[in-house]
């Protein structure tokens, strides 16, 4: 009987990691054997429910006999911890967006690859049933060819280091594109983004400097076009942190998307407000499940550091672009 991937968590940084995490306690094919963590204070609470091991120190986990990390750092960090990961020999499972240059992206996958470990990166949207239904009439050729585009990634504002573009390499324009532009790719199978034009701006927190809207209008080297709407607009008080909307058109058809559909309303006085009670299929469990059994068999993680890199890059352009105020061109 194979054991368990052995895994440590690199940061707890990143509101993704306890939901990875709770993940990975409910697998018996995984055993959390450490966190590493700067502040011991920051993770008291989750040591003391799970008695999971602390390390103050990611490196001293690093040397001992784990198999895996998952990455849920700052994004400036993460090609810090990815390339110390791979030369340790861990496998590796990364926060989007993987990277906040290019280069360092590059040399993350180089990285693993030298160091003969897997890298995947944190696209839990592939795993949600809408997304997945729509890219299988899409590859059937239900619609026909893509033609254009429209897409929405609008949630709330997530505070913290997220507003510090020197932590997080970015705001809402590279947050949350990266999801909307992996959709893409994975939808279109060979098809890369050619030139990107945006726009970029504070409107919702003028307490912070970082952009929270923003529109990224995007071409594909197969003629696809069209824009993504990306902010960190919605509300405390909205139902939900936000949305992944896709409306894709084709020669034959239109295909919309709404991959957070499977919901229920519940009104509660105790809440203080209405919330949206998801019942579809967990994203989270199910990305994280792919990165364990591709571990454990040996297969190849389903989503590569270079789908990280694709998307990134492109979210990154669209920063050029706002400074220069013309469109820029992917090499």
């Amino acid at each position: 009987m194979t054991p368990p991937v052995k895994i440590g968590m690199i940061s707890m940084a990143h509101g993704h990691a306890h939901a990875y995490m709770e993940a990975l306690l409910a697998m018996p094919q995984a055993d959390i054997a450490g966190i590493a963590h700067p502040s011991r204070d920051e993770v008291a609470d989750v040591l003391a429910r799970t008695g999971i091991p602390y390390y103050a120190d990611y490196r001293e986990l690093l040397q001992t006999d784990i198999d895996a990390v998952v990455i849920c750092s700052e994004n400036a960090l993460h090609a810090r911890h990815t390339i110390d990961a791979a030369m340790a020999g861990k496998h590796i499972l990364c926060e989007k967006p993987l990277g906040i240059e290019v280069g360092e992206m590059t040399r993350m996958i180089d990285a693993c690859r030298e160091g003969g470990v897997q890298l995947m990166t944190a696209f839990p949207c592939r795993y949600l049933t809408a997304a997945e239904e729509a890219r299988q009439a899409i590859l059937r050729g239900e619609i026909g060819e893509i033609l254009a585009f429209k897409g929405t990634n609008r949630g709330t504002f997530p505070g913290s280091w997220f507003a510090d573009s020197a932590r997080s390499g970015g705001g809402a324009l590279l947050d949350h594109s990266v999801h909307v532009l992996d959709l893409l790719h994975w939808m279109m199978p060979g098809a890369a983004v050619r030139e990107v034009y945006a726009y970029a701006a504070n409107r919702f927190q003028p307490e912070h400097e970082i952009d929270d809207a923003g529109m990224l209008h995007v071409t594909f080297d197969n003629g696809a076009c069209g824009v993504i709407d990306t902010s960190w607009s919605r509300p405390r008080t909205f139902p939900t942190w936000g949305d992944v909307t896709l409306e894709i058109v084709g020669s034959a058809g239109v295909l919309s998307l709404d991959a957070f559909a499977q919901h229920n309303e519940v009104y509660s006085d105790a809440a203080g407000k209405g919330a949206y009670a998801y019942w579809g299929d967990g994203m989270d469990e199910l990305m994280v499940r792919a990165f364990v059994d591709a571990v454990r068999s040996g297969r190849p993680v389903p989503i590569t550091g270079a789908d990280g890199l694709h998307a990134a890059r492109a979210a990154l352009a669209g920063y050029d672009s706002v400074r220069s105020g013309q469109p820029v061109r992917l090499a």
